[in-house]
């Protein structure tokens, strides 16, 4: 299936959390905001909330500065 990932579109398997995404894209352990077709995802549920073809995707992580 297709899913556009912050602009991008990506394929991916048909059974894809957005944990396994985060997975996929290296960011396990980061600080990450997931939005899923304009709605906030909290952590809590990105095992449990699965993609559909087309969805709308933006992850944001946390930079840490001074």
């Amino acid at each position: 299936m297709n899913v556009h990932v912050n602009g991008k579109v990506m394929s991916l398997l048909a059974d894809c959390s957005i944990s396994t995404l985060i997975e996929q894209m290296d960011l396990m352990g980061k600080r990450v905001a997931v939005e899923l077709n304009l709605d906030i995802v909290p952590k809590s549920e990105y095992l449990q909330t699965q993609l559909k073809e087309d969805d709308i995707v933006e992850i944001v992580h946390a930079i840490g500065g001074g």
